[in-house]
């Protein structure tokens, strides 16, 4: 029978989070019951999240944001003795992995929302290889590349101009990796995706003549988490779920 071990073995070994400096702990956060028979998969470990996996009969959850992170105060108040309280109460595990699932070359979210655009990456840049690139099968404008992602993940898109090209290369961090647009640019990227935008890149797209589209957080991430979940259930005899919870940002 399967058990919360072997889970956190299975899933260490598959995406080694020793390799990574990282923004908190990754691995076993929660720990739950020993037995695991069904594993439940989601983005973030949101209150509506943990009740709905529980109420799907999950014994572990894997997520790719968790509960802790580097600079929270540590008491457990307000938002979290709820998101706390209700995992203890069911005796569930929660399992998280953030940069880890960033960077898996096959599982990974970036690895995955690159299958899901028809790119397979050839190179890697930015800080610990986050952020992926591939040339493109044509060369294509921005509104193409843009109508593209927006069909791909069936939601709107901010894409910000750059000087106009055809885009021949196209790099791509899932999340909030608007800070590696500059890594993307020197690695000589035509475009650049990712989740989240802020101020200083419309500046730096009009300046480079780099394009950028910001397709959304949860957006961007939904893949390789279910990726993830579907290997390790494979391999462990587990039944695996992905619920996924609607989010604009």
């Amino acid at each position: 029978m399967p058990d919360r071990i072997a889970l956190e073995q299975c899933l260490n070994r598959l995406l080694e989070p020793g390799r990574f400096k990282d923004y908190g702990p990754n691995g076993l956060q929660v720990e739950g019951r020993r037995e695991v028979q069904r594993l439940v998969c989601g983005v973030t470990a949101s209150l509506d999240f943990i009740e709905a996996a529980i109420a799907a009969g999950a014994d572990a959850l894997l997520v790719h944001h968790g509960l802790f992170w580097r600079g929270q105060d540590g008491r457990v108040t307000g938002w979290m003795k709820q998101r706390l309280a209700r995992l203890l109460a069911a005796d569930v595990s929660l399992f998280a992995y953030h940069l880890p699932l960033d960077a898996h070359p096959e599982l990974g979210n970036n690895a995955q929302l690159g299958a899901q655009l028809g790119w397979q990456a050839d190179q890697r840049c930015g800080e610990q290889d986050l952020v992926f690139s591939a040339s493109l099968p044509g060369a294509c404008s921005l509104e193409s590349l843009n109508a593209h992602v927006q069909q791909v993940l069936a939601r709107q898109t901010l894409a910000l101009p750059g000087d106009g090209r055809l885009l021949r290369r196209v790099a791509w961090c899932t999340g909030g990796a608007q800070g590696y647009f500059e890594a993307a640019i020197a690695g000589g990227a035509d475009a650049f995706i990712t989740g989240e935008v802020s101020e200083p890149q419309m500046h730096l797209a009009r300046e480079t003549g780099v394009a950028f589209i910001a397709a959304g957080h949860h957006a961007t991430e939904r893949y390789g988490v279910q990726a993830v979940g579907a290997r390790v259930a494979s391999e462990l005899g587990l039944s695996c779920q992905f619920i996924d919870l609607p989010n604009p940002a």
